[in-house]
């Protein structure tokens, strides 16, 4: 089954306790907390007091997707908030696998994230390490954007270079993905799908996130 992590970047952040606790009565299976430092991208979000409020609201696992130039330096405040995982760009991080391993050693999830335009051969060395591969489907910086078509290639050929080197980390996708489009991700051979504004801009929480379970139940089974 795959799983549904709401992307708390496109919430009221006025009411985000009652947010979270509504995504998590509608059946989220964990949170997604994207920070950004306004170098790595073009915007500035959330830190580790955020996380740390969100971490008092639900007992779903959290995934913080760093956006960040300087991910070790981020990395201990945001495990000690109480996330679960860590989500690190391939792009920002120079010494990728000793990121990793801070990650591990301060008792997270290790994951890794790539741009759109970034190659899988990135991947090579560092895919036996890591807990999830994240493949965002927009360029990053801003919710809302359009899904890129391309990325389902990209999901396609992950999935398979998965399957040929016997790993299994999860795929999650990042970046304009509604209920809409899932069954082509999910197709594709995404697992996780991150949804913001295709979830907190809806009407009723509950039933969007039904449509994206709905949509990977018919996937997986047809």
């Amino acid at each position: 089954m795959v799983k549904i992590a709401p992307s708390i970047l496109a919430a009221d952040f006025g009411h985000l306790a009652d947010e979270v606790a509504r995504v998590e009565e509608a059946g989220a299976d964990l949170i997604h907390i994207d920070i950004m430092d306004g170098h790595f991208v073009p915007n500035l979000t959330m830190g580790p007091v955020v996380v740390e409020a969100v971490r008092k609201t639900t007992h779903l696992p959290l995934e913080a997707h760093l956006m960040v130039t300087d991910a070790d330096r981020v990395i201990p405040p945001c495990i000690e908030a109480g996330v679960n995982g860590i989500l690190v760009h391939i792009e920002a991080c120079p010494h990728l696998q000793r990121t990793v391993q801070l990650i591990r050693d301060r008792g997270a999830s290790p994951g890794v994230a790539l741009n759109p335009a970034t190659s899988l051969y990135t991947l090579d060395e560092i895919l036996p390490e890591v807990e999830t591969v994240v493949l965002m489907s927009v360029n990053p910086g801003f919710g809302g954007q359009q899904f890129l078509e391309s990325s389902l290639g990209k999901i396609r050929r992950l999935r398979a270079l998965l399957q040929q080197r016997a790993l299994t980390p999860p795929i999650e996708v990042d970046g304009g993905v509604k209920p809409s489009n899932a069954p082509q991700i999910i197709a594709a051979g995404a697992d996780i799908l991150v949804s913001g504004t295709g979830l907190f801009h809806a009407m009723d929480y509950k039933l969007a996130v039904t449509r994206l379970r709905g949509s990977s139940v018919g996937a997986s089974t047809g």
